[in-house]
C-alpha cells in the first residue's frame, strides 16, 4: 500500500518534511480555503502541488472536495453546485490528482463528545461517549421529540451527566460536538443547528439516498471521463444522530451506492474506524466484498461500548482485526497486480493518533491529527505489512 499522510496545508503544525521524515510518499489535503459548493480554480491546485512535490512527496488524494448541504438536500442553489463540483473534478484531474474522497453526511461532518479523553497511559484520543451525546441532545439542544431518540437508560444516564456539568463544561460539550472540526464544512450556531437538522430530518433516509445516487448519476460520468477515482467515504458514527439520516453506514449501504454506478469511478474510502464503530460491520468481508472499488483506505481503531460509545485505541488495539484487515487488502492489492491494473497499490493513511509526548499539552493541535500519534500509528502500520509481505514471499511495496 501507498503509505500517505493527511496535511491540512501551509497553515497546518505539521510541516511537509514532517511528512517525509514520517516515511510516507504521499499527501492527502485539500483546498480549504475554497467554501463548499464554489469551483477548487486549477491554479490553486497546481500551486499546492508544486509545494508538495518541492517537498519530495506526491498528491495521493484530495481529501475532501466537499458536497454542499443544497446538494445533498437538493434544494437551493444546488444545480450550479453540482456543475461546480463537476468543474472541481475536472481541475483536479488536471493537475494530476486522480483520487477524490468525499462524504454525504448531513448537517455534521465526523463527531465526537471529547477531544482529549485520556487514556491509562495518559494519553489523549478523541471519543464518543453516547450518554453525554445524549445530554447535549435533550438537555442543551432541547431538540424536540429528542428523548424518543434513546432507550430510558441512556435518558437517565444523560441527565445525571447534565447536572454534573457547569455551564462552562456545557459550552465545551457543546463546541465539540457542532463547532466544526478539521475537514468540515463549517460550524452552526444552535439555532441554525436546529433548522438544519430539521431540514435534514424532514428529508429521511430515502429521501437522502435517493439525492445521494441523483448526485452520483451526474458526477460519475465527469469523473470517469477525467480518470478520477471518487470514493465516499463512511458516516462517522455510522449510526443516526440527532434524528438525521444515515445512508453509508453498513454493508448493505456500500452495496447500494457501488450498485447504483457500476463504474471504475464510482468507489469506497474504507474507514476501518468509522465502519467499526459498528460490531455488525465485518471489515474484512467488506474487503473481499468490495475490494476493487476501494480506492482510499483510512486505517485508525476503536473500542466500542455496548451502548454505541467508542473512544479511538491504539491502531493495533481496538475491536478491529487490523493485522486481518491488512491482509486482505494486501490480497486484493496482489489480485489487482495480476490482473494489470494500474491502481494496484492502494493510498492508506494512519488516521486520528493519540496525543502523546509534548503534543499533549501543545497549542494548535489539530484534533486526531498529531504528528507524533500518527506517526506511532503509522510505524506500527508499516512493521504489519512488511511482516505480511515477508510471510508472503513479497518484497515490501510503497
Amino acid at each position: 500500500m501507498q503509505e500517505t499522510w493527511r496535511w491540512f496545508g501551509p497553515d497546518d503544525p505539521v510541516s511537509l518534511e514532517n511528512v517525509l521524515q514520517a516515511g510516507a510518499s504521499g499527501v492527502v489535503t485539500a483546498l480549504h480555503h475554497v467554501p463548499a459548493g464554489e469551483v477548487w480554480p486549477l491554479e490553486d491546485l497546481l500551486a499546492r502541488r508544486r509545494m508538495i512535490e518541492a517537498a519530495g512527496l506526491v498528491w495521493s488524494v484530495a481529501e475532501s472536495i466537499p458536497v454542499h448541504s443544497d446538494i445533498k438536500a437538493r434544494t437551493g442553489d444546488f444545480a450550479r453546485q453540482i456543475e461546480n463540483y463537476k468543474q472541481s473534478i475536472r481541475n483536479v484531474a488536471a493537475a494530476g490528482v486522480g483520487t477524490v474522497c468525499y462524504n454525504f453526511m448531513p448537517v455534521l461532518d465526523w463527531t465526537r463528545t471529547s477531544l482529549d479523553y485520556e487514556l491509562p497511559n495518559a494519553a489523549r484520543a478523541l471519543s464518543f461517549d453516547m450518554a453525554e451525546f445524549a445530554a447535549y441532545d435533550v438537555f442543551i439542544l432541547r431538540r424536540e421529540g429528542a428523548e424518543n431518540d434513546y432507550d430510558a437508560e441512556i435518558v437517565a444516564r444523560a441527565r445525571k451527566r447534565f447536572e454534573g456539568l457547569d455551564e462552562a463544561a456545557r459550552v465545551v460539550l457543546e463546541n465539540t460536538i457542532i463547532a466544526g472540526l478539521p475537514g468540515g464544512e463549517g460550524s452552526y450556531g444552535r439555532d441554525e443547528f436546529r433548522a438544519a437538522i430539521a431540514r435534514f430530518g424532514a428529508l429521511g433516509e430515502a429521501g437522502l439516498r435517493a439525492n445521494l445516487l441523483a448526485f452520483l448519476e451526474e458526477v460519475i460520468p465527469v469523473a470517469e471521463a477525467a480518470g478520477v477515482r471518487l470514493c465516499i467515504h463512511p458516516d462517522d458514527p455510522p449510526f443516526s444522530l440527532f434524528g438525521l439520516p444515515r445512508v453509508v453506514s453498513t454493508a448493505a449501504d456500500a452495496r447500494v451506492i457501488l450498485d447504483a454506478q457500476p463504474s471504475p469511478a464510482n468507489g469506497l474510502t474504507l474507514c476501518a474506524g468509522s465502519f467499526g464503530a459498528r460490531g455488525d460491520n465485518d471489515l474484512i468481508a467488506m474487503v473481499k466484498a468490495f475490494g476493487p472499488r476501494i480506492h482510499f483506505v483510512h486505517l485508525r481503531n476503536v473500542s466500542r461500548g455496548d451502548d454505541g460509545s467508542f473512544y479511538e485505541a491504539e491502531h493495533l488495539g481496538g475491536d478491529t482485526d487490523m493485522t486481518g484487515l491488512v491482509g486482505a487488502l494486501l490480497a486484493e492489492e496482489k489480485q489487482r497486480r495480476a490482473a494489470g491494473r494500474s491502481d494496484a497499490s492502494i493510498p492508506m493513511r494512519p488516521d486520528h493518533g493519540h496525543l502523546i509526548g509534548d503534543e499533549r499539552d501543545a497549542d494548535g493541535v489539530n484534533p486526531g491529527y498529531s504528528f507524533a500519534g500518527r506517526l506511532k500509528g503509522l510505524a506500527e502500520l508499516r512493521g504489519v505489512i512488511h511482516a505480511l509481505n515477508a510471510l508472503d514471499g513479497a518484497a515490501p511495496r510503497d
